[in-house]
């Protein structure tokens, strides 16, 4: 009987490869590593075991009009340990976002290309 063990990669479409970094990879703290030649642009970074996929093509899904709290969206969801830090560094780059509906100790933002990302409190 097969079984699925765990998420590998998860993929976002975006439309800069380089403001997309500047949100994961520099703003969030998400290393970059090797991605293959794949005949269009993205990055890729590594976070522990999983991975995400930046793929610059065009995007089918809109970008306005998406619910205003990415809880209620499709979203990623990132462990974080101090989370009061990066809530401030959203705020310094004015980065809107709202805050868990659920009593976590978690936060909502949205990529420069409108992918919901909820950032949970862990240790």
């Amino acid at each position: 009987m097969h079984k699925i063990n765990a998420i590998h990669h998860v993929s976002l479409v975006i439309e800069d490869t380089g403001r997309a970094l500047a949100f994961y990879r520099d703003l969030l703290g998400i290393p970059q590593c090797e991605r293959p030649e794949l005949g269009f642009p993205g990055a890729w970074l590594q976070l522990g075991d999983l991975q995400i996929h930046l793929l610059e093509l065009p995007n089918p899904d809109p970008v306005e009009g998406r619910p205003q709290h990415g809880g209620r969206d499709r979203h990623v969801a990132f462990g974080v340990s101090g989370l009061d830090e990066i809530r401030a560094l959203l705020e310094a780059r004015d980065v809107g976002f709202t805050l868990s509906k659920s009593g976590r100790k978690a936060l909502f933002c949205r990529d420069p290309d409108g992918n919901a990302v909820e950032l949970i409190e862990q240790g």
